[in-house]
């Protein structure tokens, strides 16, 4: 027989309820039950108008999945029936004996089957497996009244999904439905062997990196963990682009068991290796995104016979989150191979409510996307999953940094015995499947759970109490697992390579939580001066204007974020009844879960601009849908570009390490917070973030007059409208700068500002050109409070900043600043021209400048760049349309 032979039990698959009687056939594993019931017609598409509602009935109830397979030839070797991922509660029996229970959505399970399977010929060589799926919400409910010892404390959703190790999601958020569905959700497949690896971690370090060359010297060791009663040798073989840079045979550490190993389990270890000039792994912008074959094979003692294979794709890197402290207290950002990377990003959601819906072709698409919008990093959120492998080896390939949360969010979680030894299998887990990848350079311990700490004061003394055991018989327990468990696994499974005996330290860095001050700040009050911040007093909390946003930063901003409307075309795909598709239907409503959506999002688009251009008509809302786009884009245009700003110079002076807007994707059709939706198709936000994060980027900003109150002072201890609108137009002051991401020298630019009347068109007075030198890496001021002086004769008009940067000829960016509120001025006939100067081609200019141009985007239609404003005298924007012409395409502005 072969040494290995894997059986993916894909298909002949039921499935049924505990209240049917007729099993159904499944259409494939993985599976979860809303499929198989939409597969065969049983419950509308959840996804549509209020369908959810009409669905809630599936997560009460038991399904039951079965199937049957002949028993393989073993020959002596093992069989295993792997369980890659069940969701949640299954009983897995086989041939009608309990072989497993599971408690767990992330984790792995292995069985040896080979005494239980069926032995004979014909049908006697027959076997049945079935799994049973208990409801997730009342196995919650009755474990939070098995643990009286805990106060469950749970945000978002309800109580019962604190102790259940499942996708949090799964009860709702403040952008995803109610959808607790449950399957086999990865796949099941039966293994036989004689030998395997059960676990490969390669420790290295990076060292004599050189400057600017993209190479270095790597010392490396392997260690594999082998089941295997004939094996001799451990051969590693380490390739690059076909070529050989490695190969080794190690007898050493034969017979070495350790941890959980049985007795026919060995541990290898191959000498320390060392490759002289061997080529790195880079973020995106930052140099090529090397990756190496790693091959490992089990030899037996004739020195020929390979009993077990595994391979892997790596790259080498060096990583360090940098917290030291300065003249702002204490930085936060990360250093790759001993360069400083902006990590400028998004954070990421599950892309669908249903798992088994997403594809591999539809993973890479979405971080191909990512970096297809000059984002350098992307935020694995702690309330989905531990995505799967084709996620990871995308952002590998592509070059874009992962920050990896555990999967706790938003909650108090407790610590009773059963409930850490399964968060203890699946964190080992997670960390043994991912710590190869070089883009994962961040394990967080959770999503705001320290939050609860400040909101209910639960007990938490950081600086006093450092005793773990102590931690367990707080009212916050979940410390433990924070601060103790977690960092203790990472340490002990990706270790650096000096420290890799004695687990002291490890390759990829640990944080407690998100957001998290080092102890200090946990933060509900946001602290700018120390760790990472979720900026949530936009939207949120006090929901300030986003022309605050530049003074609303921190050392890291790893969420913040405003919600926007999908495109007509979406909206369409989700509300099937025309008459529902307007502002405030009741379907719209619906897919809209943030708490008090309706007021804020009337106060944004009500601050900023007239009521007549939200109460334009047209599909899927209209001028209001159009509007709060434009909100959206402005929103975050002005804090990527700002907080960029505050990346420095260079070390010493970088205020901001990094920011994630929250959020890049949406789980199934809605209105959220999301810059793309969940078809895919970007909003103007979107493309908002790709030109702030250009390798060249420049700003231009004018000093905000807040027109809707008077700040608390003395005499005023309220707010109060008593606002002078007059310095809008007689206090003018400004700033312009100019952001790099380029490391090998300082470019040369040129940078243009002009000054040009809304109403007309026309400079209102001389521009502004200034040669600069853009600093490497870093931000480079060019106008700094910058006073507009009209002049004597000249008479006050409202008018747009705009700054042009040029390199060698070219206009590489450009950057628009308006008189706030837009509500104020007039928008006559602006004279935008949209030429199709070619298939594929759009050209846009106007005679008059225009706020928030924007094409109506869909499915299948890509476009180049949208979403953004017109001046006249600049150059045209291009936009180059891919599965169309663009002819197509209708679009919409301000005041149209």
């Amino acid at each position: 027989m072969a040494q290995r032979t894997v059986q993916i039990l894909s298909s002949g698959w039921e499935f049924k309820s505990d209240a049917d009687e007729k099993w159904l056939p499944v259409s494939r594993v993985p599976s979860n039950v809303h499929i198989e019931l939409m597969h065969h017609g049983l419950i509308p598409d959840p996804f549509k108008d209020t369908n959810e509602l009409e669905v809630r009935w599936i997560g009460e109830r038991t399904w039951r999945y079965r199937t049957a397979f002949t028993t393989p030839p073993t020959h002596g070797a093992t069989v295993d029936l792997v369980f890659e991922g069940l969701d949640t509660f299954a009983t897995v029996a086989l041939n009608g004996r309990v072989i497993l229970r599971s408690d767990n959505m992330f984790v792995e399970h292995r069985v040896d089957v080979s005494d239980v399977l069926a032995a004979g010929d014909g049908a006697e060589n027959n076997n049945t497996l079935e799994i049973t799926f208990e409801p997730a919400r009342q196995r919650g409910l009755e474990l939070v009244q098995a643990h009286p010892e805990h106060d469950f404390i749970v945000h978002q959703t309800e109580v019962s999904r604190g102790p259940v190790r499942k996708a949090q999601y799964h009860w709702g958020w403040d952008w995803g439905p109610i959808l607790l569905t449950c399957g086999p959700w990865k796949p099941v497949r039966l293994e036989t062997y004689l030998s395997r690896f059960e676990d490969v971690r390669v420790d290295y370090e990076v060292r004599a990196i050189q400057e600017g060359k993209g190479t270095a010297t790597v010392e490396a060791i392997v260690h594999a963990h082998v089941s295997s009663p004939a094996a001799a040798e451990l051969e590693v073989e380490l390739v690059l682009e076909g070529e050989r840079v490695v190969t080794l045979r190690d007898r050493r550490g034969q017979g070495d068991v350790t941890g959980d190993d049985t007795d026919s389990s060995w541990r290898y270890a191959s000498s320390r290796f060392r490759i002289e000039k061997a080529e790195l792994w880079w973020p995106r912008g930052y140099g090529s995104q090397t990756l190496y074959d790693l091959k490992l094979r089990v030899i037996a003692a004739d020195g020929t016979t390979v009993l077990a294979e595994e391979h892997r794709r790596m790259g080498f890197r060096k990583t360090e989150l940098i917290q030291e402290k300065d003249e702002f207290g204490q930085s936060f950002y990360f250093r790759i191979n001993g360069v400083d990377v902006f990590a400028g990003g998004s954070c990421w959601v599950p892309a669908d409510s249903f798992l088994t819906n997403i594809s591999p072709q539809r993973y890479r698409d979405w971080i191909r996307l990512a970096a297809e919008g000059n984002q350098s990093m992307i935020r694995v959120w702690g309330g989905g999953i531990y995505e799967p492998d084709v996620f990871y080896a995308a952002c590998d390939e592509l070059g874009l940094l992962v920050w990896q949360d555990f999967m706790f969010a938003c909650a108090s979680y407790p610590t009773y015995p059963e409930f850490l030894e399964s968060v203890s299998r699946e964190a080992r887990q997670a960390i043994r499947r991912l710590r190869h990848h070089p883009s994962v350079v961040l394990w967080c311990g959770n999503n705001e759970d320290y939050q609860l700490v400040e909101r209910y004061n639960l007990e938490y003394r950081f600086e006093t109490d450092k005793d773990p055991d102590s931690w367990l018989k707080s009212t916050f327990p979940a410390r433990y697992i924070y601060e103790h468990l977690l960092p203790s696994l990472v340490r002990a499974e990706c270790p650096s390579l000096s420290s890799s005996s004695s687990s002291s330290s490890s390759s990829i860095p640990y944080h407690p939580s998100s957001p998290w001050g080092n102890g200090t700040s946990t933060t509900l009050k946001v602290d700018p001066s120390v760790g990472d911040v979720h900026q949530w007093d936009l939207w949120n909390g006090e929901a300030k204007p986003w022309q605050l946003l530049p003074r609303m930063g921190g050392r890291f901003v790893s969420e913040f974020g405003m919600v926007g409307y999908p495109h007509a075309d979406t909206i369409r795909r989700f509300v099937t009844d025309p008459a529902e598709r307007y502002p405030g239907s009741r379907t719209m409503d619906f897919h809209n879960k943030a708490v008090a959506h309706e007021r804020r999002l009337l106060t944004y688009v009500g601050e900023n601009f007239r009521i007549e251009w939200a109460a334009a008509a047209g599909e899927g809302g209209g001028g209001f849908a159009h509007l709060t786009q434009v909100v959206q884009a402005d929103s975050v245009a002005a804090a990527y570009r700002s907080w960029r700003r505050d990346w420095g110079k260079g070390p010493g002076e970088r205020r901001c390490g990094g920011v994630l807007v929250w959020q890049l994707n949406d789980c199934w059709p809605v209105v959220s917070w999301a810059v793309v939706d969940y078809y895919l198709v970007p909003k103007p936000a979107f493309y908002a973030i790709k030109r702030a994060l250009a390798p060249l980027a420049v700003g231009v900003a004018r000093k905000f007059h807040d027109w809707t109150a008077r700040p608390a002072d003395a005499l005023w201890r309220r707010n109060t409208g008593h606002v002078d609108p007059r310095p809008m137009l007689t206090d003018v002051r400004l700033d312009v700068w100019v952001s790099s991401s380029k490391l090998d020298e300082a470019v040369r630019a040129s940078v243009v500002v002009r000054f040009v009347s809304v109403l007309s068109g026309q400079e209102v007075r001389e521009r502004i050109e200034k040669e600069v030198q853009v600093a490497p890496n870093g931000c480079t001021d060019v106008l700094v409070g910058y006073k507009f002086d009209w002049g004597v004769a000249a008479e006050p008009e409202h008018f747009v900043i705009h700054a042009a940067l040029w390199v060698d000829g070219v206009q590489v960016s450009s950057d628009t600043s308006w008189p706030d509120p837009i509500k104020y001025l007039d928008f006559p006939d602006r004279g935008v021209i949209v030429k199709y100067s070619r298939p594929g081609l759009v050209e846009v200019s106007a005679q008059r400048p225009v706020k928030g141009f924007i094409f109506s985007e869909k499915p299948g239609v890509k476009l180049s760049d949208n979403g953004f404003d017109l001046v006249p005298g600049d150059e045209p924007r291009r936009v180059e349309v891919q599965g169309g012409n663009g002819e197509e395409l209708s679009w919409t502005f301000v005041g149209r």
